[in-house]
């Protein structure tokens, strides 16, 4: 099995210096294939950090399959005169991590701005209230694209075309939620189809309540984002009373061994 994997190393080698294999091009023709292996909260934590106009999430999720396998390959090529399933096994754990890598900082970065990014759709639904007292909800919906975090831009762009498309289901609409997972998007996404349903004289009491709901998410927000802050002025505090502390019971030390020493 060995031999035959170096076998196959050697001749895709020699086929990429060739030219008959286009190693840039082979990924994106495969691109299909490779997404089933990507996260399914991927596109949305890389939007949510750094916003669609800066990266396309196809390109990066694509650049980091790349990057994968071009690292698992190159550790079996380096280590082809000693090759072995321990160090098959090593360079494809040593290739997966490379490309899990970068999502694993995403999440870490999404967590520690939780209270930031569960903000943004209480403060863009109250933007689309505004609109939804004068158009109807799919009207709105398009009308806030331009003022819409940029977050959310290319999933309401999805909806809208979906919408227009003829797709008067709620499948638009939690299509949308399942795609931004953040606090309560299922359920104000509900509310918002619901809102588009009713009809003209009882749109003013949807309109009621929905504007009750989003005002809820609002306080919400304002109270994580609160307590927050509060959490992280008091582990400042602490911290600045342990060094304080420690500084002081090291000076005191150092006294009492400065005297001891005087006295002896």
């Amino acid at each position: 099995m060995i031999e035959m994997l170096i076998i196959a190393i050697i001749v895709i080698y020699i086929f990429i210096v060739n030219g008959k294999i286009d190693k840039d091009n082979v990924f994106t023709n495969n691109s299909k294939l490779c997404n089933l292996i990507k996260e399914k909260d991927y596109d949305f934590l890389l939007i949510t950090k750094y916003g669609d106009k800066v990266y396309d999430p196809n390109q990066v999720f694509m650049k980091r399959v790349k990057n994968g396998i071009l690292v698992t390959v190159a550790l079996l090529f380096i280590s082809l005169t000693s090759m072995n399933y321990i160090t098959l096994i090593f360079s494809i754990v040593l290739g997966f991590l490379v490309y899990k890598q970068q999502y694993m900082n995403l999440k870490k970065w999404y967590k520690s701005h939780l209270n930031y990014v569960d903000s943004l759709l209480p403060y863009y639904l109250k933007s689309l209230e505004v609109l939804v007292h004068h158009y109807t909800v799919p009207v709105a919906l398009a009308k806030s694209i331009d003022d819409a975090p940029e977050t959310f831009k290319p999933g309401l762009k999805r909806l809208v075309d979906k919408i227009e498309a003829g797709d008067s289901s709620v499948d638009p609409y939690m299509d949308f939620a399942r795609e931004y997972p953040v606090r309560d998007s299922m359920r104000m996404m509900r509310l918002l189809y619901r809102l588009g349903l009713g009809e003209q004289e009882k749109k003013h009491q949807q309109l009621v309540s929905f504007s009750k709901s989003v005002s809820a998410l609002q306080e919400k927000a304002r109270e994580d984002k609160y307590k927050a802050r509060l959490n992280k002025m008091e582990r400042k505090t602490m911290i600045m009373m342990l060094v304080t502390g420690g500084g002081s019971l090291a000076l005191l030390l150092v006294s009492i061994f400065t005297l001891l020493g005087t006295v002896m």
